[in-house]
């Protein structure tokens, strides 16, 4: 029967060119990997070398056997990773959400009803979300707003989790400082800074202000200089954690469109005999 450990030395052969080098690479001594290569010519039945004095070299045959070597690991590989993945899965919980705001509410709740199991999370746009749910890459989804027919699965339950208003903040010495709230239309053409990780919130501010440029920063401690020292408007919302050391004196202006007064839905199979009802439970649909 072939080894795997064998083919690997078999492989690092063909690759490397000589015993001794693929014996360093594989941290083996020279004398092991020769007789590896005399079991597999038993194993194989045929002579897979050309031999001569101090020299070895693949047949026609042994490139043949190393083809088939370099598949058979391959294969090894993905059904050890496919294994694996299938026993994180049995226990994780995958959340793929819009935005970044239900995470903080729906990790600590997932967290303390399902304590032994792993929390998996990511923030994508709209499409990405609705992607995951389709190829059931997510035990659960949040998207912001109830999806149009035929965006999930017919088995997938769809329910109201929690509301996020947009704003914007300024300065108090803003032109939009004196607005009691302000729409995308007065906001278009206004530049500003805009953070990371904002999920659909990007993308609307984007579509909502084409004629708006966006200083975009990745980095958290930038945004925070940058919210303190430039005059620049930033986005922030009502379930957003307003810090005062930040933000110091700036005004909190609502931003008055329909789109911009989201209710979080989550999205979860209803067929799913183990977590379906827990879901329900605890978010008390």
């Amino acid at each position: 029967m072939l080894n795997l450990l064998e083919l690997e030395q078999l492989a690092a052969f063909a690759e490397y060119g000589t015993l001794s080098k693929a014996a360093e690479k594989l941290n083996i001594s020279q004398p092991t990997i020769t007789r590896t290569m005399q079991r597999l010519e038993e194993e194989f039945g045929v002579p897979l070398f050309e031999r001569s004095k101090n020299h070895i070299a693949l047949n026609e045959t042994g490139e043949q056997a190393v083809s088939y070597a370099v598949q058979l690991l391959k294969d090894a590989k993905e059904a050890v990773d496919a294994v694996r993945a299938f026993d994180r899965s049995r226990h994780t919980i995958t959340v793929s959400s819009c935005a970044p705001a239900p995470l903080w509410r729906l990790l600590p709740a997932l967290s303390d009803a399902f304590p032994d199991m792993t929390l998996s999370s990511s923030i994508k746009n709209n499409a990405s979300v609705l992607e995951d749910v389709k190829s059931g890459h997510c035990l659960l989804a949040v998207l912001p707003g109830i999806p149009e027919e035929g965006k999930i699965p017919e088995t997938y339950c769809c329910r109201p989790f929690m509301k996020e208003n947009l704003a914007v903040c300024v300065p108090p010495d803003h032109v939009l400082a004196w607005y009691k709230e302000v729409s995308f239309e007065v906001l278009n053409g206004y530049n500003f800074l805009l953070g990371t990780r904002l999920g659909f919130w990007d993308d609307m501010c984007r579509e909502k202000m084409p004629a708006s440029r966006f200083l975009v920063q990745t980095d958290q401690f930038t945004m925070e200089e940058l919210i303190r020292e430039s005059s620049l408007p930033c986005f922030v919302t009502d379930v957003a954690e307003y810090d005062e050391e930040i933000y110091g004196d700036r005004i909190v202006i609502p931003v008055s469109d329909q789109a911009a007064k989201i209710t979080f839905h989550i999205v979860y199979n209803g067929t799913d005999k183990k977590y379906a009802p827990a879901f329900a439970q605890l978010f008390n649909f």
